[in-house]
C-alpha cells in the first residue's frame, strides 16, 4: 500500500510527460523501445520533474483506443524497472483501463491519471482505493476520437467545475482520500481555443472544488490556432499559458520540456517572493 501518493506534489511542480506510444502527438514513437522509454525517465528526472506521467496510449484528438494487453506490453520495461526501483522519482501511471492501472500500482506507481475520471472503467477507481494511491480527474467532452468534433457548451467554466465536482464525489465513494484526488479541466479535450482560454483564466475558480489542479498545455493545438505554430514551435507559447495557469492557481503542470518548465515556475516564484 502506497503510504503517501501525494508526497511529490510541492506546488508549483512539473509533471513529465512519458509517451511510450507510436502516435502520440508530439513525441510518438521516440520512447517506444524499454530503453528508450527509461532513458527519458533519467531524463525528466534529471531535468526537474517531480512526477513522471506514462502512457501507453494516445490521447491526442482523433487517437484510437488501445487495448490494455498492448498498454501492458509497452509498459513492460518500465514496470519492471519501477519494481526494482530504477525509476528515479515518482511515478504515475496514464490510463482508462482498470488492468493497467492496477499493473501499475502494483509496480510502485502512486498514482493514476485517468482522461475519462473514471467514466470508462467502472473498477477503476476502486483498484486505486483499494492500493491507497492517488487519482488524477480530467473533463473530456466526448472520447480522444471523436472529443474535437464541434464541441459545444453554454457556460464552459460552469460545466466543467460541475462535471469535476461529480466526479470529486464519485471518487470519494469509491473510498479514495479526499487528499488523494487531483483535478484537470482537460485543456483541449473537447474544447475551441475560446473554451480553452476560458478555463486557463478560470483555475482559481477550479481550485475552489479543494483538490490540486493540474494543467496540461504542452505543445498543444491551441498554440497553433492562436499562434500559427507547427508542434516543434509551441515552447514559448506553452511556457506562457503555463505560468499563467500557475499564478491562477495550478499546482501541476504537465509538460513535454520539462527543463525549460521548471525553470520559468522558479524564476516566476523567485519574481513573486521578491
Amino acid at each position: 500500500m502506497v503510504a503517501a501518493p501525494l508526497d511529490w506534489l510541492r506546488p508549483p511542480c512539473v509533471m513529465g510527460i512519458l509517451n511510450v506510444t507510436p502516435d502520440s502527438f508530439s513525441d510518438g514513437g521516440r520512447h517506444l523501445s524499454g530503453d528508450a522509454a527509461l532513458a527519458r525517465a533519467s531524463a525528466l528526472a534529471e531535468q526537474g520533474a517531480a512526477v513522471i506521467d506514462a502512457g501507453a496510449e494516445s490521447t491526442r484528438p482523433g487517437a484510437a483506443p488501445v487495448s490494455a494487453d498492448v498498454q501492458l506490453s509497452r509498459l513492460a520495461p518500465l514496470l519492471a524497472a519501477a519494481r526494482e526501483g530504477a525509476v528515479p522519482c515518482s511515478l504515475s501511471i496514464d490510463t482508462t483501463s482498470a488492468r493497467v492501472a492496477a499493473a501499475g500500482l502494483d509496480a510502485g506507481a502512486v498514482l493514476v491519471n485517468d482522461v475519462s475520471a473514471g467514466r470508462d472503467d467502472p473498477d477503476l477507481l476502486p483498484i486505486v482505493a483499494d492500493h491507497g494511491a492517488a487519482v488524477c480527474l480530467l473533463h473530456m467532452r466526448g472520447h480522444p476520437g471523436d472529443m474535437q468534433h464541434d464541441p459545444r457548451y453554454a457556460d464552459v467554466v460552469g460545466e466543467v467545475v460541475d462535471f469535476l465536482s461529480a466526479r470529486i464525489d464519485a471518487a470519494r465513494a469509491a473510498g479514495i482520500a479526499d487528499d488523494a484526488i487531483l483535478i484537470d479541466p482537460g485543456i483541449g479535450f473537447g474544447k475551441t481555443l475560446e473554451h480553452n482560454l476560458a478555463l486557463l483564466g478560470a483555475v482559481g475558480r477550479l481550485a475552489e472544488l479543494g483538490p490540486p489542479v493540474v494543467v496540461g498545455v504542452s505543445r498543444k493545438g491551441m498554440f497553433g490556432t492562436l499562434l500559427g505554430r507547427p508542434v516543434e514551435e509551441r515552447l514559448a507559447g506553452s511556457l506562457g499559458a503555463a505560468l499563467a495557469a500557475v499564478a491562477g492557481g495550478a499546482a501541476v503542470v504537465r509538460a513535454h520540456d520539462v527543463r525549460e518548465t521548471v525553470d520559468a515556475v522558479t524564476a516566476w516564484q523567485a519574481v513573486c517572493a521578491g
